[in-house]
């Protein structure tokens, strides 16, 4: 069975990207195979000109599950890929304290995962992901399991980080309202096909009104685009 196919896809530096389409439409494949984490049976992937052959350092995952060791401080979790990189205690703590700061957890440095909510565990996992300094963010519909509010409140959280960082950010979701929200592109994908159906360019300009009439008229736009397909 072919997941994926005929897919021709270029991201920009610093864009912020979200896949949407039904069950089975190749996201999560899509995703995974930039990642790293599966090959492509055919065709390549490239991020700066060199060919994808694994996983690497310039890109990292945020799961929808938080995959946090257990075992470790919020500060060790946050600092495990630049130990991984061999950086010295000192100045992965310091990386690590930074982007805890910009996470707004800064008071739970020391604490392990289970004592904090869902929502904040997920926090922890982008700031993890944002102190390894990637190109890219990878993010599988990593608020999927959240309740609505904190949904929305790491959503704002989210695009708050990316206009400080400026990463190229590349996000996986269900979610019509949530890709309105974020996406500075919205890639619509089909499961018939196994291939992009069509690419929307978001006209809202930031900072976005949810409620507003404008935003309304394009998850129509978009929503329609998805049911006819």
């Amino acid at each position: 069975m072919i997941a994926v196919d005929q897919l021709n896809l270029t991201i920009q530096p610093n864009e912020f990207v979200c896949i949407i389409g039904r069950s089975g439409c190749g996201k999560t494949t899509t995703l995974r195979m930039i990642a790293g984490l599966e090959a492509a049976s055919e065709g390549n992937i490239y991020l700066n000109g060199k060919k994808i052959t694994g996983p690497g350092a310039e890109r990292c995952v945020v799961f929808q599950k938080y995959t946090l060791l257990p075992w470790r401080s919020i500060l060790n979790n946050i600092a495990f890929g630049l130990e991984i990189k061999k950086i010295n205690k000192k100045e992965r703590h310091r990386v690590a304290r930074k982007f805890l700061d910009l996470v707004g957890l800064s008071d739970y440095a020391d604490a392990l995962p289970y004592e904090l909510s869902g929502g904040m565990q997920q926090r922890v996992a982008v700031a993890r992901a944002l102190a390894a300094d990637p190109d890219v963010l990878l993010m599988d519909e990593p608020f999927g399991a959240l309740d609505a509010q904190t949904r929305n409140s790491l959503q704002n959280e989210l695009i708050k980080i990316w206009q400080k960082q400026r990463k190229t950010v590349l996000f996986v979701t269900h979610s019509i309202g949530e890709a309105v929200y974020l996406a500075d592109r919205i890639i619509l994908m089909d499961a018939k096909n196994s291939g992009v159906h069509q690419i929307f360019e978001n006209p809202l300009p930031r900072p976005r009104d949810r409620n507003s009439s404008h935003a309304r008229s394009f998850y129509q736009q978009v929503h329609q685009a998805l049911e006819a397909i």
